[in-house]
């Protein structure tokens, strides 16, 4: 009987331990399934003005805002790419609000036939969203010196090198001439959800773990007898 109590005591250990993550695996996709309604909700609200000038900015990340003004001509191309397109890029804008103020707006994409065509500047009436995009790491390369592509959108560097406030305004509708570039309005599609993959994968492991265990039980039986 003694020569059971490890292997059993360890089965059960470990099932223990793999249900318990699957479990806290299916509690943070309660949490992450809560958080990405409610920043639907917030993408979706009622379009309020810019904040003032200098205001923390950041807690009303997805704010959706309206505003309007002039393209200035100055702008960054983001390497992006678009299903059923092909290559393209992110256009950001310098643009000039009605009320004096500079901010980066997000008009969208653009292909790569259009890269070199010329985009004065417009007048435009926007409606759009307040973002701050996590797109850099110490991986992603500097900005090419030779052709002046960027390869993440990185909102203090960008605001930098276009003279603008650090603010970026996401485009979901424009007013005004298009010049090839199609909005891309924020969604939540982009924001990983893998929870339930990960409690499942958990779970299997303790099924797997506790099959393991069952059959080295019998294993000492059968030696035994």
């Amino acid at each position: 009987m003694t020569r059971y109590i490890f292997p059993l005591a360890l089965g059960l250990l470990g099932c223990a331990v793999l249900i318990s993550l699957g479990l806290w695996q299916m509690q943070r996709l309660q949490w992450k399934e809560a958080m990405l309604a409610e920043i639907s909700a917030k993408i979706a609200g009622d379009p309020q003005a810019l904040p003032p000038e200098g205001s923390d900015t950041l807690p009303l990340k997805y704010q959706p805002v309206q505003v309007r003004g002039r393209t200035t001509g100055q702008e960054i191309l983001v390497l992006s790419g678009q299903k059923g397109v092909g290559a393209g890029y992110r256009v950001i804008d310098a643009f000039e609000t009605d009320d004096g103020r500079r901010i980066l707006l997000d008009r969208g994409f653009l292909p790569e036939a259009g890269k070199s065509d010329v985009r004065p500047p417009v007048p435009l009436a926007v409606t759009g969203n307040l973002h701050w995009p996590q797109e850099t790491d110490s991986y992603t390369p500097a900005p090419d010196a030779k052709t002046g592509i960027w390869f993440a959108r990185d909102v203090p560097a960008m605001a930098k090198a276009l003279g603008t406030e650090a603010v970026l305004v996401v485009a979901a509708q424009v007013s005004g001439a298009a010049q090839g570039i199609t909005p891309e309005p924020i969604t939540i599609t982009g924001i990983p959800n893998d929870h339930l993959q990960y409690a499942i994968t958990w779970f299997l492991l303790a099924i797997v773990w506790a099959g393991m265990t069952i059959f080295l039980l019998w294993r000492i039986r059968r030696q035994q007898a």
